[in-house]
């Protein structure tokens, strides 16, 4: 069996998180402990420094939910992987 993708999503975006675990990807919250461990990031877009996640590095492809509804979200994150 494949390994189901994982990604970690920003909390006030419970509906993208809603979306991608119907699809049947394996949502994290985003937290340090789990941005190394992840495929994929969505973050709000909000210009904010996450736990200040801009000092970690790391191979995650990163998706700005910004003005995109949670199937968008998914779609892009189908595209990038």
């Amino acid at each position: 069996m494949a390994r189901k993708i994982s990604v970690a999503v920003e909390d006030d975006l419970s509906n993208v998180s809603q979306e991608l675990e119907r699809r049947g990807y394996e949502v994290m919250d985003l937290e340090e402990d789990n941005l190394q461990k992840v495929d994929a990031i969505v973050i709000s877009g909000e210009d904010k420094n996450v736990m200040n996640m801009s000092d970690i590095k790391n191979e995650a492809s990163v998706i700005n939910a910004d003005g995109l509804s949670a199937v968008e979200v998914s779609e892009e994150l189908q595209n990038r992987i």
